[in-house]
């Protein structure tokens, strides 16, 4: 593959990695004029985007292909919102939607936004140009912050917006992110920060007329900021669907030489813990700590084991391609004999 001289300062090892902040969306996009200033001529430039070296996200906004095709999708999303802002050369956008969420981190689940999300002010109306969406719609004074430099919807604002306009798998794994940031610190669950993120989303439901209000006042109820991983509260979505109640989450067990696990799910009617295996677990350097993928089956026998061994229950695991529907995981997990209520 081509290669070509990127300015510094470089990013810092993201091919090691598939999630990124806001600096780090920066580093990796380049102007014409920084790639020239690094010792890159128009002639390099135009070799490395004809071999598929160098993408153009926009005009004059430049990124590594293999960079950005590690990214996940909301880090993908980031970098493009990135490139919008400095075509746009205006301080004053506001970005929302899921431009605003990923400026915000929280998770775009299965979701590939092909344009960026702006708020339409002053004389702009609601209009698609140059891969921007412009929307109409009325922002609070409490509705925008700045984050690093960047206008957009608040969190909370964000949230409801999500909830209103996106699947309700997606809408649900933001709103759980969003109120996991305020109810949860390490594996502790304080039940009073999520009592007081529930009321005043709910306050901020209630007042807003939004299409698709009421679909999000009933999501927002059911958000749960224990749920760990996208693919958990997708998980809790189905096991909804399915009509199983009372089901634990992030089930806290003293192992037997008194190490401290949290299992993802428990089925106390029929003692069995529910497991979900996203496979960031065994893939992403973030998440793998600098464990190798089999040093990671390993511990988790050894877990598993040890759970086991304390409490007599069996396990249920499931992943990614388990929760599409309600009905595969119903499947799935009639596999270990957990069976769905009748």
């Amino acid at each position: 593959m081509l290669r070509i001289p990127w300015p510094a300062p470089h990013t810092h090892n993201l091919g090691m990695t598939k999630t990124l902040g806001i600096a780090d969306a920066r580093a990796l996009v380049h102007s014409r004029e920084q790639l020239q200033s690094s010792g890159t001529t128009d002639r390099a430039i135009e070799a490395a985007l004809a071999a598929g070296a160098l993408l153009r996200l926009r005009r004059d906004c430049y990124v590594d292909a293999s960079a950005y095709e590690g990214l996940w999708t909301e880090g993908r999303h980031l970098v493009q919102t990135i490139a919008a802002a400095r075509n746009l050369n205006d301080r004053g956008t506001v970005f929302w939607g899921p431009s605003a969420a990923v400026l915000h981190g929280l998770p775009l689940y299965r979701l590939r936004p092909a344009i960026v999300h702006t708020v339409a002010t002053g004389a702009h109306h609601g209009r698609t140009r140059a891969g921007v969406r412009q929307h109409e719609v009325a922002l609070g004074e409490d509705d925008v912050v700045d984050i690093d430099g960047m206008l957009c919807t608040s969190l909370d604002r964000t949230v409801l917006d999500l909830a209103c306009t996106l699947p309700t798998d997606a809408a649900l794994c933001a709103a759980d992110a969003a109120q996991r940031r305020e109810a949860v610190d390490g594996h502790e669950f304080d039940p009073d920060r999520a009592a007081l993120w529930q009321a005043r989303m709910h306050h901020r439901a209630s007042a807003s007329r939004a299409w698709g209000i009421r679909r999000a006042r009933e999501l927002l109820a059911f958000s749960d900021g224990r749920a760990q991983l996208p693919g958990e509260s997708v998980s809790r979505l189905q096991l909804q669907r399915l009509s199983f109640r009372d089901v634990l989450l992030q089930v806290p067990i003293t192992g037997a030489d008194g190490d401290r696990y949290w299992l993802d799910f428990g089925f106390p009617g029929s003692k069995v813990f529910g497991e979900f295996d996203g496979r960031g677990k065994y893939l992403d350097d973030d998440l793998r700590s600098g464990r190798t993928a089999e040093v990671i089956v390993l511990d988790e026998k050894r877990r598993e084991d040890d759970v086991r061994g304390v409490t007599g229950w069996r396990f249920a695991r499931w992943d990614s391609t388990h929760i599409r529907t309600a009905e595969i995981l119903g499947r799935r997990l009639t596999q270990f004999g957990l069976r769905p209520p009748g």
